[in-house]
């Protein structure tokens, strides 16, 4: 944004990576016009489908709905494996929009970052504080 480099700078480049690599969208995407950037599009998303804005090869299409109600204590394993890896899946998304903030003051420094990231893995692998 016309600064010198910086960590401020790098992390919000991860976060643009971030977002380019979950949704399958570039910042330079025809899409984005006027006002609205890959970032502004990631975080207009509803918290609750969030999952729409995902690259569709991400996640097939029927694992989608599986993965948002497979938590009713009846559900198999794998759809209890689809609700993880969306709830990573939207974890990593939300990672990046924090990274990718327009104001350097309210970016995450990269200690936050890694910690964040850290979390999504031990969830993911069922590991640490929240795995189990």
């Amino acid at each position: 944004m016309g600064n010198e480099a910086s960590t401020s700078g790098d992390v919000y480049s991860y976060g643009i990576l971030l977002l380019e690599m979950f949704t399958g969208k570039r910042p330079t995407d025809g899409m984005f016009t006027d006002s609205l950037t890959l970032h502004k599009f990631a975080k207009m998303a509803p918290p609750e489908s969030m999952e729409s804005i995902f690259d569709p090869t991400l996640i097939p299409k029927g694992q989608i709905g599986e993965a948002s109600t497979s938590i009713s204590g009846v559900g198999h394993q794998s759809s209890v494996n689809s609700h993880k890896i969306l709830e990573c899946l939207i974890s990593l998304l939300q990672v990046g929009i924090a990274c990718s903030e327009e104001q350097a003051k309210d970016r995450p420094d990269i200690n936050e970052v890694v910690t964040n990231l850290h979390k999504i893995k031990n969830i993911l692998l069922g590991s640490g504080a929240h795995g189990g």
